[in-house]
């Protein structure tokens, strides 16, 4: 372990018991593992009068995404590196084809509506707040029930659970309430995909779309055994780690491992009431490795102003974040948060796409400023 300098004015503990009239900054490598310095500051470093070049805080309405005919039509990417690229997905009716990403697995995040994910292993019910993890190559099929709303997250690596250290195999979430799918209970998706006597298959690969047709339903699977398939894992099930007296990173709340990626669940918790001096909002920092997106499920958003559900915020590496004036005065009186968010941090900075520059808020740099 490296011995920490101390020089001036600090907090004995990171987080908590700043000095009077301060602001503290986290200033740390490798996603708060590395090397770090915590910076207590007059001024918070989000009180810029104004920002010139591309390197800004930015958020985006998704609610008003326009929407295609279909999945593969309506998927409209919203950020992207080489590692991940994210989609907003509005899929209203059954497909009418098969739809295998031979690039990518896929992470999907139903925000609204509920039906049926149908796959070569068998078929899988979904609802609000559910994760579906779609290993690549997996043919697959949605039919919603009801309009269905989905964040997609093509990943070009493979998706795993990340490991939970000390805390153990069951912390988080107890692997026993990961579901997969059965054949089975998949009976009836033959007589739905038959329309025209062929079957269609729709493979990604390289970015681009091939279509392969059957003369009989590919979802033909009566039996399956290994280590390998779709898992689906709902927010209710995921018990995040809590601690009363000290402020824990994001990456406390990991819940999908990719290359240069990681997906964290933001769930309502108990907040750190157990010391009167312990920060309960965010500390400042400005991500000196890791893009930050956040995407907002529902909920009560403690340390934001103005971010309704189905909108998303987007931090780059390089600019300074943290809790916005308002948060501070909330977090007095409050025991608790009440949200529920997805977050994708990124090694490799990301991209914004055209369908997020459509709908992004302009003056969202300008929502820290107490004027």
């Amino acid at each position: 372990m490296d011995i920490p300098y101390v020089r001036g004015r600090v907090a004995t503990q990171a987080h908590v018991g700043l000095p009077e009239g301060t602001v503290e900054e986290e200033y740390a490598r490798n996603g708060f593992f590395g090397r770090y310095a915590h910076l207590y500051r007059k001024h918070a470093p989000v009180g810029w009068t104004r920002i010139e070049g591309h390197l800004k805080p930015r958020a985006y309405d998704l609610r008003s995404i326009e929407e295609g005919a279909d999945y593969l039509s309506s998927r409209r990417a919203i950020l992207e590196n080489a590692d991940v690229r994210l989609h907003l997905a509005t899929v209203s009716s059954p497909m009418p084809y098969l739809f295998r990403n031979a690039d990518a697995d896929e992470i999907l995040f139903v925000h609204e509506g509920a039906g049926r994910l149908e796959t070569d292993f068998g078929p899988l019910p979904y609802e609000p707040g559910d994760y579906v993890v779609i290993p690549r190559g997996t043919a697959h099929r949605l039919s919603p029930t009801s309009r269905s709303k989905l964040l997609v997250v093509e990943a070009f690596s493979e998706v795993t659970v990340p490991d939970r250290g000390m805390l153990g195999q069951h912390a988080l979430f107890d692997p026993a309430v990961l579901r997969v799918p059965s054949p089975e209970e998949g009976s009836s998706m033959q007589p739905t995909i038959a329309e025209t006597g062929e079957y269609e298959v729709r493979i990604q690969h390289t970015g681009e779309i091939t279509r392969l047709f059957y003369p009989h339903c590919p979802l033909d699977v009566v039996g399956w055994k290994g280590t390998l398939a779709p898992t689906l894992l709902n927010v209710r099930d995921i018990r995040p780690v809590l601690s009363d007296r000290y402020h824990l990173p994001p990456s406390a709340h990991s819940t999908w491992l990719m290359k240069n990626a990681v997906v964290c669940t933001f769930l309502p918790r108990p907040l750190e009431n157990g010391d009167p001096k312990a920060l309960k909002v965010p500390f400042y920092h400005s991500n000196i490795d890791f893009d930050e997106v956040l995407f907002y499920h529902r909920g009560e958003f403690f340390s934001r102003a103005g971010i309704a559900a189905g909108m998303l915020t987007f931090h780059p590496q390089g600019i300074h974040h943290g809790p916005q004036s308002p948060a501070f005065a909330r977090a007095e009186k409050a025991r608790a948060t009440e949200e529920v968010a997805v977050m994708l941090d990124t090694k490799n900075p990301l991209r914004p796409c055209q369908a997020a520059t459509q709908v992004e808020i302009a003056d969202y740099w300008k929502s820290w400023s107490t004027k």
